[in-house]
Order: structure tokens, then C-alpha cells, then sequence
């Protein structure tokens, strides 16, 4: 990675992804959006948002669909970060169509990417801070945190990406295993998304295309991430967010 990058601003803008059903959390999800279960008596959004807020970011774009009323009226109280609305109650999009849909509320410099169920516990240095650093737009098109696939709490997958001594990734193949997974956050340069496949396709598509051209990056999150899938993960999350206060 270009050292020079280390001068790069802190976005000001983030893109939250929201919208989804939350099959695997049934039945919380029943009654309300995955995004609003709460862990350490914290909505899972307000962990991301809390997050993006102390990291310098004044607005956050958050998509709405499955019960998007409990999350408009949930999110019309937050004032750090602003929140932006983007609705998809006509159609829920894929992940990359819906930041096709926001991206005219993003601006044009590089942006914050979170889903809204992404949780992890900071090392020393906060890793959106980390992701600043570490981000050369002259490089790169998206720069994604990545936390092992072992060591993990509430993830069991075979993983995402293998990445180079530079932080170049490349995607596990459908029998491998790789030592990486995608750990819901990202920097991401608007480039990224030029000639899009549509208005409802997934992330991953512009990821690969990415990977392809040797624009896509990683860097390893330092301290704990938790994959808050399931009902059952919410406990072990919690034990370990109660340990980490100790």
C-alpha cells in the first residue's frame, strides 16, 4: 500500500446497509428490522452509526425496507452522524444497487461503506482510522477490512479472500478455503461503481472486477470481530464486549 495515502481526509459520508430480512435472526425479525436487535442493550445500527460518528463522519446514508417505519422513526432521533434516508420500500435492492440508488447522497470523494450488523471490538487504533490511513485512491477502487476466518466469534465459513504481502485480494474459489472473511466495512472510491451492471445486483460483482484489474485491498482488523448472525450469536457477543470493559 502507498505510504503517501497516509494523508488522506476522513470521509465525511458513509453509505449503511440496512434493508435486508434478517432470515437467520428469525424470530426476532419477525417483529422488527435485524438492524434494530440490540446487543449490550445497543441497536446493532447504533454500534455502526456510534462508530462512524466518533470517526469524523458528519452523514450517513442508511437504506430502509423490511419494516422500514420502525427504522425511520428509530433513526429520526440519532444527530450524530445525520442521517440520510434512502428508501427502497417499492423494491429492496441488491447490495450494490443500493448504493447505485444513494450514491447521488454520497458525493464524489471516497466514502465509508457499512452493513448495519457489522460489530467488532477496536484494537489500539480504531480501525476506520486504519482504513483512512491505509487508503490510496490512486490505487485503489475499495479497500475492505477483513478479519480471520479463525478466532472469530459466531463464524464458521470457509472465508473470503486470500490477500498478497501488498494487500491485493483475491476471492476464495468455490473448494478452497481462505484465511480472510469480508468484515462488513470498507473505503470505497465512487470509481468503483463507473458502468455498474444495473440498479440490482450484488457488491461482490464490482469487488471482483475490481480484484481483477489489481484495484481491490484489504487490510486486517485489529482487535475482535463478531459475526451477530443468529439469536444465539448475540450471547457470545456479549460476553465478549462485557470482557473487553474489564
Amino acid at each position: 500500500m502507498n505510504a503517501a495515502s497516509r494523508n488522506s481526509a476522513v470521509p465525511k459520508r458513509a453509505m449503511v446497509l440496512a434493508a435486508g430480512f434478517g432470515t437467520r435472526m428469525r424470530p426476532l425479525t419477525e417483529k422488527i428490522p435485524k438492524s434494530l436487535v440490540k446487543v449490550s442493550g445497543k441497536a446493532l445500527i447504533d454500534h455502526v452509526l456510534d462508530r462512524l460518528g466518533n470517526a469524523g463522519v458528519e452523514q450517513a446514508v442508511v437504506n430502509v425496507h423490511h419494516f422500514a417505519d420502525q427504522m425511520e422513526s428509530h433513526l429520526g432521533q440519532r444527530k450524530k452522524p445525520q442521517v440520510v434516508i434512502s428508501d427502497e420500500r417499492a423494491k429492496i435492492l441488491g447490495t450494490g444497487g443500493a448504493v447505485i440508488n444513494a450514491l447521488g447522497k454520497l458525493g464524489d470523494a471516497p466514502f465509508f461503506h457499512l452493513n448495519a450488523d457489522t460489530i467488532w471490538i477496536d484494537g489500539p487504533q480504531p480501525n476506520l482510522a486504519r482504513l483512512v490511513d491505509a487508503f490510496d485512491a490512486s490505487a485503489m477502487d475499495a479497500l475492505l477490512l477483513l478479519a480471520p476466518t479463525t478466532g472469530s466469534i459466531g463464524y464458521s465459513g470457509r472465508g473470503d479472500y486470500a490477500m498478497a504481502a501488498d494487500g491485493r485480494l483475491t476471492r476464495r474459489g468455490e473448494r478452497e478455503v481462505a484465511p480472510f472473511v469480508f468484515a462488513g466495512a470498507a473505503l470505497l472510491s465512487p470509481a468503483l461503481f463507473a458502468n455498474a451492471p444495473g440498479s440490482d445486483f450484488a457488491l461482490t460483482e464490482l469487488f471482483d472486477r475490481a480484484a481483477e484489474a489489481g484495484r481491490l485491498f484489504g487490510l486486517r482488523l485489529e482487535g475482535l470481530w463478531m459475526h451477530v448472525g443468529t439469536p444465539d450469536a448475540i450471547t457470545a457477543a456479549e460476553t465478549a464486549i462485557a470482557a473487553s470493559t474489564v
